[in-house]
């Protein structure tokens, strides 16, 4: 019996694949062009605030450049994949070329502001309603050396690995929460840290198995999340009897749950397909601004993914595909 041919094999891998199609193509067409506009990086409340004219009181070169001022430099750092030095010199360029009076940070002050620079990812407003949070985790590459170097003949030098944590909302598909470890801080280390940072309730949150701890359901508890979808193992046992007095563990009733219809059956009533937005969330980020960290240090590390999320947080706000099923 002859073997099927690789594209035969394709087709009968994608014949049971939905397939969707997008209401709003020309609005997101222009939304994926606005992103490389120069000038949506440089709004005009950036530019009125972009000198501290308060001096700080101590010795020697007092600080003059705001947050805000810090915060565009570095952005645009990022966005356009620049070194420090070639973003002083665009700064600078477009500044002129603006005919605006203002100059850009120097190299050695971006750099030295990034390890203590306070970022706010979220861009839109809080919303009244709950939230549906959806948390994963990657890492990005802290040194490599080329693909091609290391199958030709090894890697000469340790690789190193900076985690983000993220939590993104199933709803607009925002990033609203995240964190910043080494490679050697599990993923449910970080969960209670990253609810502590959501202001309002939280309706429901999906995350993967790595979260199947008990810290973990201690710190969903403590923050008021009503619905959990975290699959256990398929080696789980139910921590809690079924006849105690005490208060059911949300843990034990999906596990009870996955028992008696069926893990996918599971995963439709709890929407806990809704938890691929977060790795959908994190191939767009290496995909736009690469996998790979330029910060020696862990706080400029910090600095410069966080503000990924937020400069991808201002382009999901140019606008979304409006998709739909095709039947």
């Amino acid at each position: 019996m002859k073997k099927p041919t690789n594209k035969k094999a394709k087709r009968q891998k994608n014949k049971g694949k939905k397939k969707y199609r997008v209401r709003n193509w020309r609005e997101y067409n222009q939304s994926l062009v606005d992103r490389g506009s120069v000038f949506f990086w440089l709004h005009q409340d950036a530019l009125d605030q972009w000198i501290n004219q308060q001096k700080t009181g101590k010795k020697g070169k007092p600080q003059l450049y705001t947050d805000i001022a810090i915060t565009t430099a570095l952005t645009i750092q990022q966005v356009f994949h620049l070194a420090l030095r070639q973003t002083e010199g665009f700064l600078n360029c477009l500044f002129k070329r603006m005919a605006v009076n203002l100059t850009s940070p120097d190299y050695s002050t971006l750099s030295i502001r990034a390890t203590t620079l306070q970022v706010k990812i979220r861009v839109r407003q809080h919303w009244s309603e709950p939230l549906h949070i959806v948390v994963d985790s990657t890492g990005a590459k802290v040194y490599g050396e080329g693909e091609w170097k290391v199958r030709q003949h090894g890697w000469s030098k340790h690789r190193r690995w900076t985690k983000l944590h993220l939590g993104v909302d199933e709803k607009t598909g925002d990033i609203l929460i995240g964190a910043v470890t080494g490679n050697n801080i599990v993923d449910s280390e970080v969960l209670r840290f990253l609810l502590d940072q959501i202001p309002g309730s939280i309706n429901q949150v999906s995350t993967d198995g790595a979260y199947d701890r008990r810290k973990c359901y201690q710190a969903l508890r403590d923050k008021g999340v009503k619905h959990v979808a975290i699959p256990p193992q398929h080696n789980a046992r139910i921590w809690q009897h079924g006849n105690s007095k005490q208060e059911r563990l949300v843990r034990d009733e999906n596990l009870r749950r996955i028992r008696a219809v069926g893990r996918k059956r599971w995963q439709e009533e709890s929407d806990y397909h809704r938890r691929s937005l977060a790795e959908n969330t994190m191939f767009r980020l290496k995909t736009i601004f690469g996998d790979r960290v330029s910060a020696r240090n862990l706080a400029g590390q910090r600095t410069q993914l966080l503000l990924r999320c937020k400069a991808l947080n201002q382009m999901t706000m140019l606008g979304r595909p409006d998709s739909y099923l095709v039947a």
